[in-house]
């Protein structure tokens, strides 16, 4: 779960190049068949996202976690926990790309 985290970077932009990297990072973990799933969240208590990774262990998910440049710049900070769902997760990203609309 992502969370705002200690040092919110105020609009302009560098914060627009921090959060372009957020995304392209998500893509890479993506493609790399390391993130199953992402996503924004309602803000409730802070709580902005959500990273459902496919690996061995919670250490290796925060390994991950801290390459994104949200975490590093302590936009957001992640509370990790373990879950475990079906294998057809991970066909989610192979799915998107096959039915989502195309930018123009």
């Amino acid at each position: 779960i992502l969370k705002t985290g200690p040092r919110p970077m105020p609009p302009g932009p560098e914060r627009d190049a921090m959060f372009r990297g957020h995304f392209a990072n998500m893509k890479r973990l993506s493609e790399e068949g390391k993130l199953a799933l992402a996503g924004p969240l309602d803000g409730v208590e802070g709580r902005r996202g959500i990273f459902v990774m496919a690996v061995a262990d919670i250490a290796e998910a925060r390994a991950l976690t801290e390459t994104d440049p949200v975490i590093a710049n302590g936009e957001m900070v992640a509370d990790y926990h373990r879950y475990y769902g079906s294998a057809a997760l991970m066909q989610v990203r192979e799915t998107h790309e096959r039915i989502a609309k195309k930018k123009l």
